[in-house]
């Protein structure tokens, strides 16, 4: 699996949209329409709308 990314201020914004806090997520795939984010701890993968 790749290492995942500090999010940008956009991503940041898109992942408080998802009711989620950004300083646990990292940023796997910035995709046009969508976001993976992988947390911090444990591992947990999302893909929320960008």
């Amino acid at each position: 699996m790749k290492n995942g990314k500090k999010p940008t201020r956009q991503q940041q914004v898109a992942i408080i949209a998802a009711k989620l806090d950004p300083k646990d997520w990292l940023v796997m795939k910035n995709l046009s329409n969508e976001l993976h984010i992988l947390h911090r701890d444990n591992k947990d993968l999302k893909v929320i709308p960008a």
